[in-house]
């Protein structure tokens, strides 16, 4: 996988197609960026605290779909969930996701 695609997500990835089988849409912004927009349905778990969610996330057994802003903060998360054996895709910036999954 590119670096590119690490850090700002993966153009091939059917994203709408994930979401409408019941993966969880993780903003790993800020909570004072997240509550300025974000997507429906989305949580809110900010990049610092996203190593503590992972057994959560993993526990919970559905694929998770990282997003930020520009999509590194993004790539960082779904390198901590990856890791962390959870089935994780890097959305990248959240209002490229919200288009993707529609």
């Amino acid at each position: 996988m590119g670096i590119i695609s690490v850090l700002f997500g993966n153009n091939k990835t059917d994203f709408k197609s994930l979401v409408d089988q019941g993966a969880l849409i993780v903003d790993v912004r800020s909570p004072q960026e997240f509550a300025s927009g974000h997507i429906d349905g989305s949580v809110n778990m900010p990049l610092d605290t996203i190593s503590s969610k992972a057994a959560f996330l993993k526990k919970d057994g559905r694929p998770v779909i990282t997003c930020c802003r520009s999509g590194a903060r993004s790539g960082m998360a779904q390198q901590v969930l990856k890791n962390a054996g959870v089935e994780v895709y890097n959305g990248g910036a959240w209002d490229n996701l919200t288009q993707k999954i529609q």
